[in-house]
């Protein structure tokens, strides 16, 4: 199939696809002139490239996992992967809980001591340096 046809089936730009072959995720056939064509190994490929993007890998990851005759021979990179999630995870709770507060408490943030606590929680204390986000 065509660049275009492959990015059609999975509801990608096909830019993204070029991408991935420039980053070394994809590796297509050439035909004549130079045409990219894709066959059903590249489909697994780019379903697995989603998959791992939807499970929060990054590029480079997802190329030292997929450079592997089995992506399960990288356990420490799945490892490491691991602790970023519980961390995501952990932060996303706080910050649900923190939005479901803010919808039951009937107080303003002014007056309620929760809110108040934790805007206190996210000063530091003594001088520091200001740091770019």
């Amino acid at each position: 199939m065509t660049i275009g046809e492959l990015a059609d089936r999975f509801g990608l730009a096909a830019h993204v696809l070029r991408h991935w072959e420039s980053v070394g995720l994809l590796t297509p056939t050439r035909h004549t002139g130079g045409h990219r064509r894709y066959g059903s190994a590249d489909l697994e490929r780019v379903a697995m490239i989603l998959m791992g993007k939807e499970a929060g890998l990054g590029l480079r990851e997802l190329c030292e996992l997929l450079s592997s005759a089995d992506p399960m021979d990288r356990s420490e990179l799945l490892r490491d992967h691991i602790v970023v999630l519980e961390r995501r995870i952990t932060q996303a709770q706080a910050a649900k809980e923190l939005i479901q507060h803010a919808l039951d408490c009937p107080l303003s943030f002014g007056e309620c001591s929760h809110a108040r606590e934790r805007i206190a929680s996210r000063i530091p204390s003594g001088s520091r340096t200001v740091a770019t986000v």
